[in-house]
């Protein structure tokens, strides 16, 4: 059974969670305070017999708390949905609140009034189009942050453990393991040979140009007879030229472009079959 008056002088002597104390006066936040003041009148903990006001959704409801179901937490509280129309509303708390206390009464018409007040307020913002302001979360956003570094971290770790699990494979670790995706390893396999002649090519062309690079030069006098006697030649050449070849047909500007496209393909497919193999 409960005790109004011992439940008071527990919370007024001791500690209350929804208490708030100031220089002036303490305040209650318990969303079933119809004043917001600490006082034994008003306090929804310390009276087993209580009513107040709520708002939901742009609709006021009327909450009503009685002894007999103090033994049912989860039906303590009577929901009646107020009329829309003030006056109308205000004899539904006269009704239901017909035999209760004055203060009651007159405290739960006062937080009517002043809910409706701040609903209509809420619509003329709306109206005349009026920013809605929202909260930054700072926790929530450190929060998500240090799930994406550990998601990162993770990653990281998954392709570490892949590309062990891979080198594995390749040594023959598991040999006698059947149940493993044979197109994914050859996929694999495949990009790593790939690489490895790439790598050999770039090996082999640094080689040549260090070779050249470390041949040495010899000084002949009779290469500079031959040069002399070849530029000679390239200017009798270059005087004998008629301007007119120049202008070729198109269609032989076309064969010529042809002629060139199949010496380059026959270059790159035996390179290609290199790299497939």
């Amino acid at each position: 059974m409960q005790i109004d008056e011992v439940v008071w002088q527990v919370i007024n002597r001791g500690h209350c969670s929804f208490k708030v104390k100031t220089v002036s006066q303490t305040f209650c936040r318990n969303e079933y305070n119809v004043t917001g003041l600490c006082s034994r009148q008003s306090c929804p903990l310390a009276n087993s017999q209580y009513a107040t006001i709520k708002e939901e959704k742009g609709l006021c409801y009327l909450y009503i708390k009685t002894a007999e179901r103090a033994q049912k937490p989860a039906q303590l509280w009577e929901k009646i949905l107020l009329s829309k129309n003030y006056d109308q509303a205000l004899e539904q708390i006269d009704q239901n609140l017909k035999f209760w206390s004055n203060f009651m009464i007159h405290k739960n018409k006062q937080r009517l009034t002043k809910l409706r007040q701040m609903l209509i307020r809420i619509r003329k913002m709306k109206l005349k189009g009026v920013k809605e302001l929202i909260p930054i979360k700072k926790k929530a956003e450190r929060r998500d942050k240090i799930r994406e570094q550990k998601a990162e971290i993770a990653a990281n770790l998954e392709d570490a453990i892949e590309k062990e699990l891979i080198e594995r494979l390749k040594n023959g670790v598991y040999n006698d393991i059947v149940n493993y995706n044979v197109k994914a390893f050859n996929k694999v396999l495949d990009e790593n040979q790939v690489e490895d002649e790439l790598e050999k090519e770039q090996q082999e062309l640094e080689e040549e140009e260090e070779d050249y690079s470390e041949e040495e030069l010899v000084f002949d006098p009779n290469d500079l007879e031959d040069d002399e006697s070849d530029i000679e030649d390239f200017e009798e050449q270059d005087q004998k030229f008629d301007f007119n070849q120049i202008r070729q047909n198109p269609k032989q500007k076309q064969n010529q472009k042809q002629k060139l496209q199949y010496e380059e393909e026959q270059e790159i497919e035996p390179r290609k079959k290199k790299i497939q193999f």
